[in-house]
């Protein structure tokens, strides 16, 4: 007999997919015997500006996941429009996030009221979150990583570092200039 396949969910922007993206895969891959790791693009993700301000832009970002995990052969990408992380995360073994994500989701501002966000968070699968200085997480679902990685952000890649966004993006956005030309949100 077999054993069912533990699938794994990283809800992001990905906005561009960072060496941070991708070592926190890698962590809760191998601390939560996942066999696949899926990172998740809402088309219209809290706090977010909506994909259909810049459709082209979103096509990008996808095509370069793509070409990512074309290369990872644990790694999956999808898109959704669903918004909250307790429905994007239905259905799999264990739901990945930073530390900052982790405090997002406890905001009343995304439920309709208290009792909406209890039963949200009650639905959550096992979580992984990565730590950041400053923010507290639950001392049980942290994700072991390189404390650089900890500290990545795709802000500081839109910033213009190259160097932590993954060859993919790195490629791509020497070409296009899609993440470090303009405002990219």
């Amino acid at each position: 007999m077999t054993s069912a396949t533990r699938r794994g969910v990283y809800p992001g922007s990905f906005n561009p997919p960072t060496r941070a993206h991708l070592a926190l895969s890698e962590a809760a891959r191998d601390q939560h015997d996942l066999d696949v790791v899926v990172w998740t693009i809402s088309r219209s993700a809290l706090g977010k500006r909506a994909v259909d301000a810049d459709i082209n832009a979103f096509a990008q970002r996808l095509a370069v996941l793509h070409q990512v995990s074309a290369r990872i052969d644990w790694l999956e990408i999808q898109t959704t429009n669903e918004q909250l992380l307790a429905d994007i995360a239905d259905g799999f073994d264990v739901l990945i996030m930073g530390a900052d994500k982790w405090h997002q989701i406890h905001e009343p501002q995304w439920y309709a009221d208290e009792a909406d966000r209890a039963a949200a968070l009650a639905r959550l699968p096992t979580i992984a979150v990565a730590p950041r200085d400053g923010l507290d997480v639950p001392p049980d679902a942290v994700l072991q990583i390189d404390a650089a990685y900890a500290q990545m952000s795709s802000s500081e890649a839109r910033d213009g570092n190259r160097s932590i966004m993954l060859p993919e993006a790195a490629d791509y956005d020497a070409q296009t200039g899609l993440w470090t030309s303009a405002d990219s949100g």
